[in-house]
């Protein structure tokens, strides 16, 4: 009579239990890593201005050309909540009708997109590993608003919205003083500030061109 053998140590042996368990501890630290570099899906969504950064060809064009769409809708709104105003109320002054209302608009948008740039940028360049990773393109949509909201264009005619976007990208790629050391600032800092500055100079320049008469 055949001995019954005994078959092979199963998957439920506690040798095998011991042996998933110490797997499991080698790989948790990898899995903790894992979880830690999740993907910030809304950061990114920010940072690439909802995907122009992904762009094969001058991502930072593009930028600037949704900045220029953000400008001039957010100087739309701000007319239409000028007109609301007045509806409700007859005597709004002629400074609140025409700078008070429409300029606060203005100024809380262009902080508002600085500040959510900062953090998406900085975010983003802490997930990438890289100082400006290329398809970061919210410091130029801001850069190119801030250079609006200084020279007060961004309700004007096509002639500064052209003028502007063109002497900003000047500014961004030439990067004179300070613009250049400004990207050795840390974090998103480094990222948003070089292209404030361009927007800066950009908006004087829009002024020396109202200056001149263009």
């Amino acid at each position: 009579m055949n001995a019954k053998t005994e078959p092979a140590a199963s998957d439920d042996s506690p040798a095998s239990s011991a042996a998933a368990s110490a797997s499991r501890s080698a790989n948790s630290p990898n899995e903790s890593a894992t979880a830690a570099k999740r993907k910030p899906r809304l950061a990114l969504f920010i940072a690439t201005a909802a995907g122009l950064g992904y762009l094969p060809k001058a991502p930072g064009t593009f930028g600037s050309l949704a900045g220029i769409l953000v400008s001039v809708m957010v100087s739309w709104l701000a007319s239409r909540s000028t007109i609301a105003a007045m509806n409700l109320e007859r005597h709004v002054s002629f400074w609140t009708e025409r700078y008070w209302i429409p300029g606060g608009i203005v100024i809380l948008a262009t902080v508002l997109v600085a500040a959510v740039g900062l953090w998406a940028s900085d975010h983003v360049a802490n997930y990438a590993h890289e100082k400006d990773p290329q398809f970061i393109v919210v410091d130029e949509v801001s850069g190119q608003q801030l250079t609006y909201l200084l020279a007060f264009a961004a309700g004007g005619n096509w002639k500064y919205l052209l003028l502007g976007f063109i002497l900003f990208r000047v500014f961004d790629i030439w990067k004179p003083f300070p613009v250049r050391q400004a990207e050795s600032l840390p974090g998103g800092w480094g990222i948003m500030a070089d292209d404030w500055i361009a927007g800066i100079y950009a908006a004087i320049g829009l002024w020396l061109a109202r200056a001149a008469g263009l």
